[in-house]
């Protein structure tokens, strides 16, 4: 139980708590992606909704995971663990679409 404690303490010397001001934005910032969301989702761009979706989610997903998650002040060999299997998802995601682009 100790070392957690530790790990956790040197991470916030080493780089402070996150305010609740930038936490603030960072959920104003989601909350904004989220409504653009639901605009795109309204709006028929054909192929495109699915694009604008999934970069729309990838953006929502990068603030989650860099500030809440604290991703962004892990050391390299993480960030490159999680950039990895993002490359990965993305892979399997897009022969998905090839494979449904073929059918129809």
């Amino acid at each position: 139980m100790t070392d957690m404690t530790d790990t956790k303490n040197a991470h916030e010397a080493q780089h402070g708590p996150l305010s609740y001001r930038f936490l603030a934005l960072v959920w104003a910032g989601l909350m904004a992606l989220t409504a653009l969301t639901i605009a795109a989702a309204r709006v028929d761009l054909g192929f495109l909704n699915v694009a604008a979706a999934l970069g729309i989610a990838s953006a929502k997903a990068s603030l989650v995971i860099f500030f809440f998650m604290h991703l962004k002040y892990e050391n390299r060999l993480i960030k490159g663990m999680v950039l990895t299997a993002f490359v990965i998802l993305a892979i399997a995601i897009g022969l998905t679409f090839v494979d449904v682009g073929y059918r129809y």
